[in-house]
Order: C-alpha cells, then sequence, then structure tokens
C-alpha cells in the first residue's frame, strides 16, 4: 500500500477527496450602523459588521472563489413576533441588497428563522399554553412564510430555514411559489440537532433563549439516525431543494447515512461555531496547527458525504488552498 504514498504527486494524483472553496459558504452577521467591526469574543477572525462593511466581506468572498455567503441578521430592537425579520426594511433586507449590489453574482443566503429576532430567543412564536418553554409550530409557519418572501423580494439567491418547524418547508414553498419566486431553491437545516456545539454562535447572533431550550424542536443528539433520514425524506417532499445536517462533525455517520439513503440529493453540513472555536483556542495555545486540523476536519466532512459546506474558515481555506 505504501507505494502509492512515497510521492507527493502519487499520494495527490489517487487523492478522491478535494477541497474547493467553490463547495463552501461563508456565514456573516450584519447588524445595523456604519464603520461597525463588533468583533466576535468566543470566535476570533470574526465580527458583527454594519452594512457597508458587509459589502467589503462580500467583495472579498467573491475574489476568493467562495461558493457563497448566508447571512444572519441581528436587529437594533427585538419583539415577541421577531417582527424585525419580516419587514421589508429590516436588517437582513438590508443586508441581502448591500451583498447583491457589492457582488451581484456571488450567491446570498439568508438564514431563515426567528432566534435573533424575537426578544425570547425562541426560533418562532412562543407558546405559553402548555406550561413549558415551547413554540407554537403552525403560528409559527405563517410568520416563516411573510418571512422568506421578504428575503426574496429583497434578492436573496436561497432561503434556508433552521427552526426545525414541521412543515415548514411545505408552508415556505407554497409562500414563494405564491408571489412568482418559484424560481429560488430552499436549502432545509433538515437535521439539526440541538447541540452544545452552538454556544459561540448565539454570542455572535445574540440569539440565546431567555428561558428554556430549544429541545422540544431540535432534534436529540442521541436519537436514531432513522430520526434524520426521516426529517430528510419529509422535508425533500415538501419541496427542499438542498437538505443539511448540523452540527457536522460530531454527525459525520448522519451526514454519510442521508448521502447513502438519497444520493443524487446535494447534501449541506455546517461545521458550526464550536467546532471552529475549539480549534482556534487550542491553536492559540500552541497544541495544534490550525491550518492542518481546520483542512483535515473539512476534508472529513466532505469524504462523509457533504457537497457543500458552511464554515467560518470559507477564507482561510481559499487562501490555504491557493498557497
Amino acid at each position: 500500500m505504501r507505494r502509492l504514498r512515497y510521492h507527493p504527486a502519487l499520494r495527490a494524483l489517487v487523492r478522491e477527496t478535494k477541497l474547493d472553496p467553490s463547495k463552501l459558504i461563508l456565514p456573516l452577521f450584519v447588524r445595523t450602523g456604519e464603520g461597525i467591526r463588533q468583533p466576535i469574543g468566543s470566535m476570533p477572525g470574526h465580527a458583527q459588521l454594519s452594512v457597508d462593511l458587509l459589502r467589503q466581506e462580500v467583495r472579498e468572498a467573491a475574489d476568493l472563489g467562495i461558493g457563497g455567503v448566508i447571512l444572519f441578521g441581528i436587529p437594533d430592537e427585538k419583539d415577541a413576533t421577531g417582527s424585525d425579520s419580516y419587514s421589508d426594511d429590516g436588517i437582513i433586507q438590508q443586508g441581502v441588497r448591500a451583498a447583491k449590489e457589492a457582488a451581484p453574482d456571488l450567491l446570498v443566503v439568508t438564514d431563515v428563522c426567528f432566534c435573533e429576532y424575537t426578544d425570547h430567543g425562541h426560533c418562532g412564536i412562543f407558546n405559553e399554553k402548555t406550561g413549558r418553554p415551547d413554540v407554537d409550530n403552525d403560528a409559527t409557519l405563517e410568520l416563516l412564510a411573510k418571512q422568506v418572501v421578504s428575503h426574496a423580494r429583497a434578492g436573496a439567491d436561497m432561503v434556508a430555514p433552521s427552526g426545525m418547524m414541521d412543515g415548514m418547508i411545505g408552508a415556505i414553498r407554497g409562500a414563494l411559489d405564491g408571489e412568482d419566486f418559484s424560481h429560488l431553491p430552499i436549502m432545509s437545516y433538515a437535521a439539526k440537532y440541538a447541540s452544545a456545539y452552538y454556544g459561540p454562535f448565539r454570542e455572535a447572533a445574540e440569539s440565546a433563549p431567555q428561558s428554556g431550550d430549544r429541545q422540544a424542536y431540535q432534534m436529540d443528539p442521541a436519537a436514531a439516525a432513522a430520526q434524520a433520514l426521516r426529517e430528510v425524506e419529509l422535508d425533500l417532499a415538501e419541496g427542499a431543494d438542498i437538505i443539511m445536517v448540523k452540527p457536522a462533525l460530531a454527525y459525520l455517520d448522519i451526514i454519510h447515512d442521508v448521502s447513502q439513503q438519497f444520493p443524487g440529493v446535494p447534501l449541506a453540513a455546517y461545521n458550526v461555531s464550536g467546532e471552529f472555536s475549539m480549534v482556534k483556542a487550542a491553536a492559540e495555545k500552541g497544541w495544534i496547527d490550525e491550518q492542518a486540523v481546520a483542512l483535515e476536519s473539512l476534508t472529513a466532512i466532505t469524504r462523509a458525504g457533504a457537497t457543500i459546506i458552511l464554515t467560518y474558515w470559507a477564507k482561510d481555506v481559499a487562501r490555504w488552498l491557493a498557497r
């Protein structure tokens, strides 16, 4: 077996798993104001950006050949229904318009959820009737429909619902089709787990729940893989065009199972904030080589079956591979 490993050119020749910046999506956080680059303490190298600085970041991503960006909005004011998320002049809508002006050919994706916009931090209309922190599923679907239409009007190229509401893909597909946006694809967070790896993101998006947690609607990490497959099957039946597994590294088995069960369906994986920040922290202490570990991790996600990766390393990877 070592005969195919002794020479660098041979290793490259027989290598089947290759990273490509065009397969990566860079998450970005946009807020109101001007000239604001608010560093995210738990995510070194990343920041909340005002709309004017978002333009620069988007142009840089396009110049690096990255496949696209996904935008998360941070409003000035939050309320019970997350109304800024479906306002035509909301922060995410401003961000989309700015991104498309800055780099018209770059794919601009919007996260579709409510946790960044609600004063309670949950992913939909808060339901107090159950006696425990929960979300009213069907009432939330109505607002998701309003949200995606406003994103589409702003110029989004694709929407990515992340709330794990039952029936959300059907509601979103119907809303887009009904407003003549039938060409817009949906990338569904089809198998999103109630994971401990999201901590840094909640600082970045200012989206931590004010009470309770999200285990009543996001998947149980200990659930059988078959539950993830069922979630994916339901979303595809409702009209999802791309499906996603989140997080990535702790769920490589799920990524592999989904890729095998649904061949030919584009499969995304979200290399989440906790996965990113752990490597950053260890690298800062000199315990590991950040570049080597990041590339190995993303290669593993690709080998497991993901064809698209959302990662905070997108710009770094583009530069590393270019060198």
